[in-house]
C-alpha cells in the first residue's frame, strides 16, 4: 500500500428514499465501496460477522419516519445492529480481538467510538449472534409497560417474529398463567407451541380470531403485546378482560405493503366499559434498558426458560439486502440474522 492510499471497504448505501410501503427495500439499497478513515483516540475498527435484519430498517428508509431515530440519508451507509471483532483499536478497554455488539452495521467494517460498543461475554451463549435478539423492546414492553404477572392471560401478535417470540417467552418466564400467540401459517403456529413453548397459537390466515379467542381465553385477555395493529388489535379489544393492559410495540400491518393496518378502529365503548389501558411505547435502547434485558436473558437462557428463536442466512453483504425483503414477506421465523461471508478484505 502506498503512503497516499486509503484503505477501502464496502457498505450498504441508500440510493433513494422509500416513497411507497409496497416498495421492496432491495430496490432502494446497494452495496458501494467506502473509505476507511484513520482512527481517532478512543475509536475502534470492527470487522462485522453478523448483521441483524429488523423491521425498523424499512421505516428509516422513509424521508420522514415517525421514529425517535434519525432517518437514513441518500448516498450514505445505513446502520443497524451487528456483531463483529475489533481489528484495530485506539481504546485500551477494547483491544484487538474483542467481540462487540454495536449499532453501526450494514457494512463490512465499522469505525466508531469504543463507548458505542458492548463487549460480548465469553461462554454465556452458544454463539455471539445470540446477542442479536430483539429482547430489549420485548422485555421493556412486557415488564415495564404491561407489568405481566402470574395471573395474566397474555396475547402476543406477530408472535413468530423477532420481538414477538421474545415477548411471549418473557411473559412465560414471568409466570403468566397463559400465553397465546398469533402468527401466519400452520408451520409458524406449530413452531410457537412446540419449540417456543407457548400455551396456544392462532393462525390468522386460516382461523377466525374471534372464535379462537373465545375458545382459548373465555374470561378475556388481561395483556396484549401488539406488534401488528390492524384487525388483530381490533380483535384483542373485543376480547379484553376488565382492566386489560395493551402494550403497543409496532404496526407491521401498516409497515408491510401499506394499507390502513396502522390505523385500526378503536371500539371506544368497549374500551370505556372494560377500562382498557392502552400503553404505546418506543424503546430507545438506553444503556439501562439494554442492561436490564441482558442480565435476565443470560440467566433465563441458562435455565432453559428462553429459547433464541432465530434464522441465520449466509452470504456476502448483498445477502442482507435481500434478507430485508424476506423479513417483510414473512419468509422466516424468529430473529433474522445474516452471517457475513466473502469479505473483500
Amino acid at each position: 500500500m502506498s503512503p497516499m492510499s486509503v484503505p477501502k471497504s464496502s457498505a450498504v448505501v441508500l440510493r433513494a428514499h422509500r416513497t411507497d410501503l409496497t416498495q421492496r427495500p432491495s430496490s432502494l439499497l446497494q452495496v458501494a465501496p467506502v473509505e476507511l478513515p484513520p482512527l481517532n483516540e478512543g475509536q475502534v475498527r470492527v470487522e462485522n460477522t453478523f448483521q441483524q435484519i429488523i423491521a425498523a430498517t424499512g421505516d428509516l428508509m422513509l424521508e420522514q419516519p415517525r421514529l425517535p431515530i434519525p432517518p437514513f440519508r441518500i448516498g450514505e451507509p445505513i446502520f443497524g445492529p451487528a456483531i463483529g471483532r475489533v481489528v484495530e483499536s485506539r481504546a485500551a478497554d477494547r483491544p484487538v480481538g474483542t467481540t462487540v455488539l454495536h449499532m453501526s452495521g450494514w457494512r463490512e467494517h465499522s469505525t466508531l467510538g469504543a463507548a458505542e460498543t458492548f463487549p460480548v461475554p465469553d461462554g454465556a451463549f452458544p454463539g455471539p449472534e445470540y446477542l442479536l435478539n430483539q429482547g430489549v423492546p420485548a422485555y421493556h414492553g412486557i415488564v415495564d409497560i404491561a407489568v405481566v404477572g402470574t395471573d395474566d392471560t397474555v396475547l402476543v401478535s406477530g408472535a413468530a417474529g423477532g420481538v414477538g417470540s421474545m415477548a411471549a417467552q418473557i411473559a412465560k418466564a414471568r409466570g403468566a398463567a397463559r400465553v397465546i400467540g398469533i402468527a401466519g401459517g400452520a408451520d409458524k403456529c406449530r413452531f410457537l407451541v412446540e419449540e417456543v413453548g407457548l400455551d396456544a397459537a392462532i393462525d390468522y390466515k386460516s382461523e377466525n380470531l374471534d372464535d379462537r379467542l373465545t375458545e382459548l381465553a373465555p374470561d378475556g385477555i388481561s395483556v396484549f403485546f401488539d406488534t401488528v395493529g390492524g384487525a388483530q388489535f381490533e380483535a384483542a379489544i373485543r376480547h379484553a378482560a376488565p382492566g386489560a393492559r395493551f402494550a403497543l410495540c409496532g404496526v407491521l400491518a401498516g409497515q408491510i405493503g401499506g394499507g390502513d393496518g396502522g390505523f385500526p378502529r378503536l371500539d371506544i365503548m368497549t374500551a370505556l366499559v372494560n377500562e382498557i389501558q392502552i400503553r404505546p411505547f418506543s424503546t430507545r435502547h438506553t444503556p439501562e434498558q439494554v442492561q436490564a434485558w441482558n442480565s435476565h436473558y443470560a440467566s433465563w437462557h441458562a435455565e432453559g426458560r428462553i429459547t433464541f428463536a432465530h434464522t441465520v442466512l449466509k452470504g456476502p453483504l448483498e445477502r442482507a439486502i435481500t434478507a430485508q425483503d424476506e423479513l417483510f414477506a414473512g419468509v422466516h421465523r424468529g430473529n433474522l440474522i445474516v452471517k457475513l461471508t466473502g469479505s473483500s478484505t
